[in-house]
């Protein structure tokens, strides 16, 4: 079947908008006859009656008003088209997806992204809260273009660039008795725990520092993020391990102690070793490494 023809199915809309041939001719200027003609083919080639006249009125059928309500979603996506390319045209620069860890969005990438958004709005940027281990998987199959995430990372395909020498510390109610001054994995192991979701870099981090006391009398508490983690340990209902950079402001409900033997969490920016070079993703990359200190 040939292709629909866009200026009769306008025809046909504007038709049962005035109700009413020269109106619709004057609309769409255009002489009557074209768009009796334009009607007439619409109704050959799909075999219905589309418009009914009575008297000087022309009135939708049941095909008509089906086929008026399909024209006008594509007249949306042709106008979504049109504005796309006037993008590209007008300013594009390109795009770039970054995959991060959640507590970089959270509590680092707000600024970057605003800052990105006013001083290159041509740049489409693409923001995906993931794993660590998704975002390097997702680097390697190019399904994104940076990342940042959460070391360490054993994976030569990848380069990785440290930006913040971030430490995970533990927090708990702050209702509890003699806390020690650090926490060990011998005192950690005897409290209830409230740890990431397992697919997560500190969960990881976390199950590698309590090695030599696993397995747990009790199994850990999972909660995806970390604002969660740290409202379940402020109502009392266990322990937790967090980066130091979400508990940097006043947390008056929490105990904040570091760790024995400490724990790095490093922030990390990660891209493929073979990925090409573009003016938005240099543009991106630049302002991801400002947080490097």
């Amino acid at each position: 079947m040939r292709s629909l023809n866009l200026d009769q199915l306008r025809t046909l809309s504007e038709v049962i908008s005035q109700g009413n041939f020269s109106a619709a001719a004057r609309r769409l200027n255009l002489t009557q006859p074209a768009v009796s003609l334009h009607i007439r083919e619409l109704e050959q080639r799909f075999g219905v009656q589309l418009i009914e006249r009575m008297g000087r009125h022309a009135y939708a059928t049941a095909p008509g008003v089906q086929l008026v309500e399909h024209a006008e979603r594509i007249f949306l996506e042709c106008e979504a088209a049109a504005a796309t390319m006037r993008r590209f045209r007008d300013g594009w620069i390109g795009r770039v997806h970054v995959g991060t860890t959640l507590t970089a969005l959270t509590y680092q990438l707000p600024p970057i992204m605003r800052q990105l958004q006013t001083d290159y709005p041509g740049i489409d940027l693409l923001v995906t809260n993931m794993p660590t281990r998704d975002s390097v998987e997702n680097l390697i199959k190019n399904a994104v273009d940076l990342a940042l995430v959460t070391l360490p990372i054993k994976e030569p395909r990848v380069r990785i660039t440290p930006l913040k020498p971030e430490m995970l510390v533990a927090i708990l109610p702050a209702n509890t008795r003699n806390v020690p001054d650090v926490i060990t994995p011998e005192y950690a192991s005897q409290q209830r725990l409230v740890l990431e979701h397992t697919r997560g870099a500190v969960h990881a981090l976390v199950m590698q520092w309590l090695a030599r006391h696993l397995p747990l009398p009790t199994n850990p508490m999972l909660v995806g993020t970390v604002e969660a983690m740290k409202k379940v340990v402020e109502l009392g209902l266990g322990m937790s391990m967090v980066p130091d950079v979400a508990v940097t402001g006043s947390a008056p409900d929490l105990i904040v102690r570091p760790l024995r033997p400490p724990v790095p969490c490093t922030l990390a920016l990660a891209e493929h070793t073979d990925k090409p070079n573009e003016p938005a993703l240099e543009i991106v990359r630049n302002a991801l490494l400002t947080l490097r200190t």
